[in-house]
């Protein structure tokens, strides 16, 4: 706490509050220009997150339709977007400045507290991804392309069932999934059963997907009342239930800290709040049959959750690698950043996926990801912790009372220890090389093959 405090010591300039501000500004215009997108089909206007289930149905003209309109929509304020975060990147540049930095990044590595690795450790990290992950991806796709006789991919290919099978319902309604998740949570420990009761008895549960509704889905930690809040835009597939899984991770990870002598010591890293998240959302999968009471349904759910686990990562290290580019140039044009991004997609796709005709579209999908406009340069974060989350599920594989009483341990630290010693206390490795990463998708390898 006291090595925080003098870091926000250390960079607190006066003349960057009102900047501070305009970031704040700028990234609720930018919510709010996402939440106002929706499309209409089969005369039914919708949001873009209830469009996007149409991905997962069997009828390939309908997927089209879907991803199409929803592409179109998005691109329909790509201008006033790119703009936004031209005045963003202005902004923060000048918050550098003002602070000493030659660069925003710098800046933002210190702001965030990164004591335990460096920007190179990061690009070890995209590089580790590209040469270890993007060919497991490859495999994925090939399957995937086979199992719809296709000889490529389109991008409204990849979430649907190569074996011809109906989409996966996880639930009927956000009530339904709120008393399913319960259920889930008494099977695994009684102290996250408890804390979803609390948070839908005291009301501190938005889920359901709205008109106008930002996009996305968060926990935030309310430091008066001490109960956590979840919000979430919760349809009916698979990632719906992850999602809210995710986030009881944070909101277990807040109660755990709220009796903490200082608020501060709440006041979690990334790294930590993010294997929190991730690790629940693997330790409840044995829990799953309370969605998917069919044994191949069940089966089927926990693959399709270990496959987008190794989607993620080349994700991941777009939106990374992406900001490291562009903070390190702040004076690029628009069309430059555009460039940046399909070179970063070309560095980390496979190419198997065919996007012709598209180019533009192609070249702004770092538009949705709301990190980069709202919190930029938290996403590498995830990587890290999905890493530690994959070692707390195989600790779980191999002893479960004690892999959740590890995990629960850690938690409970708040940020009273450093996150290698709170990884340690969880019975993990902070460890994010290219070994460990070649370790653990060795083990997540060895599952698929055990579901399928």
């Amino acid at each position: 706490v006291l090595r925080n405090l003098k870091t926000q010591i250390d960079l607190f300039r006066p003349e960057n509050i009102p900047l501070d501000t305009q970031q704040e500004q700028l990234g609720a215009e930018y919510m709010k220009i996402r939440g106002a997108m929706t499309v209409t089909l089969d005369g039914e206007e919708m949001t873009l997150q209830k469009a996007s289930d149409r991905l997962y149905w069997l009828d390939r003209a309908k997927r089209e339709e879907a991803w199409l309109a929803s592409q179109e929509r998005q691109h329909q304020d790509h201008a006033r977007l790119d703009d936004i975060f031209s005045q963003l990147v202005g902004i923060r540049k000048e918050i550098a400045a003002n602070a000493g930095f030659d660069n925003y990044r710098d800046f933002k590595f210190k702001s965030l507290g990164r004591y335990d690795y460096t920007p190179e450790d990061c690009y070890t990290f995209h590089e580790a991804i590209e040469q270890a992950i993007v060919p497991l991806v490859a495999e994925l796709q090939k399957e995937q392309a086979a199992g719809l006789g296709l000889e490529k991919l389109r991008p409204w290919d990849g979430a649907v069932d190569p074996k011809g099978r109906p989409p996966l319902k996880a639930f009927n309604d956000t009530d339904d999934l709120v008393q399913k998740s319960l259920q889930v949570f008494t099977n695994l420990d009684p102290l996250f059963h408890d804390t979803v009761k609390l948070l839908r008895d005291k009301g501190q549960l938005d889920l359901e997907s709205r008109m106008n509704k930002a996009p996305g889905g968060y926990m935030s930690p309310l430091s008066e009342s001490k109960i956590p809040f979840i919000f979430a835009n919760a349809t009916e597939k698979v990632g719906d239930l992850v999602t809210l899984i995710h986030e009881v991770g944070h909101a277990v990870h807040s109660v755990q800290t709220r009796d903490l002598r200082l608020l501060a010591y709440g006041s979690n890293p990334s790294e930590t709040a993010e294997l929190a998240s991730m690790s629940m959302e693997l330790l409840t999968m044995d829990q799953w049959d309370v969605f998917f009471p069919i044994e191949e349904e069940c089966r089927r759910a926990k693959r399709d959750h270990l496959e987008k686990i190794i989607g993620f990562f080349p994700w991941m290290a777009m939106v990374d690698a992406f900001q490291h580019e562009i903070y390190l140039k702040p004076d690029l044009t628009i069309q430059d950043r555009h460039k940046i991004w399909a070179w970063t997609q070309q560095r980390f796709t496979t190419g198997l996926v065919d996007w012709s005709g598209f180019a533009d579209w192609h070249e702004t999908q770092w538009h949705k990801q709301l990190h980069i406009f709202e919190v930029p340069f938290y996403y590498i974060e995830y990587g890290i912790a999905q890493l530690g989350a994959l070692q707390v599920w195989r600790n779980y594989k191999q002893d479960k009372k004690q892999a959740v009483e590890q995990y629960k341990n850690a938690l409970a630290l708040g940020y009273t220890e450093s996150i290698p010693e709170i990884y340690e206390t969880a019975g993990i490795r902070f460890d994010f090389s290219a070994g460990m990463l070649k370790e653990l998708m060795a083990f997540v390898q060895d599952e698929l093959k055990a579901l399928s």
